[in-house]
């Protein structure tokens, strides 16, 4: 397997990068020695942009992992690819989508926040996202959840990450909300995203914003149900 190095991991704010080609795949994936680009996971779409050296410039349409290697692939347009493996590149995100995703995955973090209830499925969007959540007896308001995540966003809570050995959440299984997918194990270690001092605390490997108050105002647009217990929770944008 060819290892990527995940700068986006380190540092989501980081637009653009110098990297080196480490393979081409016969279906225009390129693979790099280090990368920005977030992979499909988690909900949260892979990033896209360009891949830029000597005059040239390659569209990536979106950033995936393969599902056999692990391996970090940046899917390209249709066309000749104007590299060579060994090339060196400047890799650059589509920056304005980038954290439009990272504001809204934080968002969802604080919708965990709100509803104490287990995760059965959700979506990260540039400008609609959804979590689905097994209610049971618990009610959920539109108007209620929209004013206690505003009232989150507002308080400026801190967003940091930190790290736990697959042992220590194997001992805290409660820190997964997630129902129907568990957080990777076996490499020994797991991140968590905390947000504030009690806020939230759960594993998760995308990108997140610093604070709470960069995520702007949210609106909860409809609640559907998707079951007996299970609802859907859309937000969007507040843009009033």
């Amino acid at each position: 397997m060819l290892e990527t190095i995940p700068l986006y991991s380190q540092d989501a704010y980081q637009q653009e990068c110098e990297a080196t080609i480490l393979a081409i795949t016969e279906r225009n994936g390129i693979i790099l020695d280090q990368s920005i680009f977030y992979p499909t996971g988690g909900g949260q779409p892979g990033d896209v942009g360009q891949l830029i050296a000597n005059g040239n410039s390659v569209d990536i349409l979106t950033t995936v992992k393969d599902r056999d290697t692990g391996e970090l692939i940046h899917v390209a347009g249709e066309g000749d690819i104007p590299f060579q493996v060994g090339d060196k590149v400047t890799a650059k995100i589509n920056w304005e989508t980038r954290y439009k995703h990272m504001r809204m995955h934080t968002m969802l973090h604080l919708l965990c926040a709100v509803i104490p209830c287990g995760v059965t499925g959700g979506q990260v969007g540039a400008d609609k996202s959804r979590l689905d959540f097994d209610l049971g007896e618990f009610e959920v308001d539109k108007e209620q959840i929209t004013e206690n995540l505003n009232k989150l966003i507002s308080e400026n809570h801190s967003v940091t990450t930190q790290w736990i050995t697959d042992e220590e959440l194997d001992n805290s299984p409660d820190l997964v909300r997630t129902m129907s997918v568990q957080p990777p194990r076996g490499v020994g270690k797991v991140r968590l995203l905390k947000i504030g001092e009690s806020v939230d605390l759960q594993p998760c490997g995308g990108t997140h914003v610093k604070n709470t108050g960069e995520i702007g105002k949210m609106l909860v647009s409809n609640i559907k149900s998707k079951g007996k217990r299970n609802r859907r929770i859309n937000i969007v944008w507040d843009n009033d």
